[in-house]
């Protein structure tokens, strides 16, 4: 088959989370194994590639965009949507302070002009693959003006919980028929949902796992579109994701202190893990944390439960930034703690594959978690998950069985800490 996707973001290119890591191995395992991918991504700042010498003026709303077309050629061939003044920023969809305010008229340009490209360079594929709000529009785009260069659009929920709603007046910037504005398109409580488009105009549905694809049909996880997506049940599937073992492979990652093939050998990465992260070198066990810090993560329970945790005896090593409020709390506990806490405000590939590599158990205690990838990165450095029940965790991790040695790590239900 001949498959494009069209992704915000995908590694090695430009990168904020699970999203990124799932659009770059899934199309290279697909090529490993017969088929053509081709992958669509706007030209974020630090992104290398060559001009194809292609451009083109686009509509947004009342005035004009230019678009200039850019390329990497290897396994996948990789197209890049130039325009600096939408692009070429600090970050992906925003900053510390919060998100962009024109992210509307950023992914609209960016639809339109895979769109664009499609046509000039008569590119056809049998599956043209969406995902997440940022590339829905395309859906909508499909339908409002039919074509011959698309057979099926499967649109992927990443996580349901991110939307893409703006103020109904934006509208006008879509160049959409009015008549998509409305209870069965795109609004949603007199705004713009922008992920509804998606899930209402694609021909499939997919989401990260057979457990969420479940959840999302609940009040409880379906955020306002558990109505939609059980209209669309027969159309929705939950395939549980993967990783990059050529990336994440304790074998030959370049990234990790030494190289092993047993659980054993672990003890020389956690040693040197310790002695980076300035931590009491005694033999205490090591949890590792690596999350986006916020609400959805668990972040409030492992709070409230981090005194019992250190009381135990534990030692924790955490990664990522998220909420102020969570930077304020773990910055206190690691201050009054500085022999068994090492707190890490930041994105740090490297980091992130020491601390798999060096901790002794991988803690996620996400109030939901679409698919997670985490336990299974951890699952591969012998790293034991303890996770929470819920959407890809309870579809990966398995109560470890004393008596049969059967399982994988540890799970709890409850959200309490």
């Amino acid at each position: 088959m001949d498959i494009c996707f069209i992704t915000p973001e995908a590694f090695p290119f430009a990168k904020t989370g699970g999203l990124a890591d799932v659009a770059g191995a899934l199309p290279k395992a697909l090529a490993e194994i017969g088929q053509k991918c081709t992958i669509f991504l706007p030209l974020y700042q630090g992104i290398k590639a060559r001009s194809i010498n292609l451009s083109f003026d686009l509509e947004l709303g009342a005035y004009r965009e230019t678009a200039q077309v850019y390329q990497v050629q290897n396994l996948i061939n990789t197209y890049f949507i130039r325009n600096d003044s939408l692009f070429n920023r600090k970050g992906l969809y925003g900053t510390e302070r919060g998100d962009y305010p024109d992210n509307l008229e950023r992914f609209t340009f960016f639809t339109k002009a895979t769109l664009e490209v499609m046509k000039r360079l008569a590119l056809k594929f049998d599956i043209i693959h969406l995902h997440d709000w940022q590339a829905a529009l395309v859906a909508a785009y499909l339908r409002a003006h039919p074509n011959n260069f698309y057979n099926k659009t499967v649109f992927t929920i990443h996580n349901l919980g991110y939307q893409g709603i703006f103020p109904k007046e934006k509208f006008r910037l879509l160049n959409l028929p009015q008549e998509y504005y409305s209870i069965n398109g795109i609004e949603y409580y007199d705004k713009i949902n922008l992920l509804k488009g998606g899930l209402i105009y694609s021909d499939f549905l997919t989401t990260v796992s057979p457990t969420y694809a479940q959840e999302i049909q609940t009040s409880e996880f379906g955020f306002g579109l558990d109505g939609i997506l059980k209209e669309r049940c027969n159309n929705l599937k939950g395939i549980l994701n993967g990783i990059d073992t050529g990336i994440w492979n304790p074998k030959n990652d370049k990234l990790i202190y030494y190289n092993y093939l047993q659980p054993r050998d672990k003890k020389i990465n956690k040693i040197q893990l310790k002695t980076e992260l300035k931590l009491d070198e005694s033999n205490k066990p090591l949890i590792g944390l690596v999350s986006r810090l916020a609400d959805q993560k668990g972040i409030d329970l492992f709070c409230d439960a981090f005194k019992t945790i250190i009381a135990q005896g534990f030692q924790i090593a955490i990664l990522g930034i998220g909420e102020e409020k969570y930077h304020k709390l773990l910055q206190a506990m690691a201050k009054h703690y500085p022999a068994d806490v090492s707190l890490n405000l930041r994105f740090d590939e490297q980091l992130a594959h020491r601390i798999y590599s060096g901790a002794d158990f991988f803690l996620m205690p996400s109030r939901y978690e679409p698919c997670g990838l985490g336990q299974m990165i951890a699952l591969t450095y012998a790293t034991v998950p303890v996770v929470r029940k819920t959407g890809g965790l309870a579809d990966s991790v398995f109560e470890f069985n004393p008596n049969t040695n059967e399982g994988n790590g540890f799970i709890f239900e409850e959200y309490k800490a």
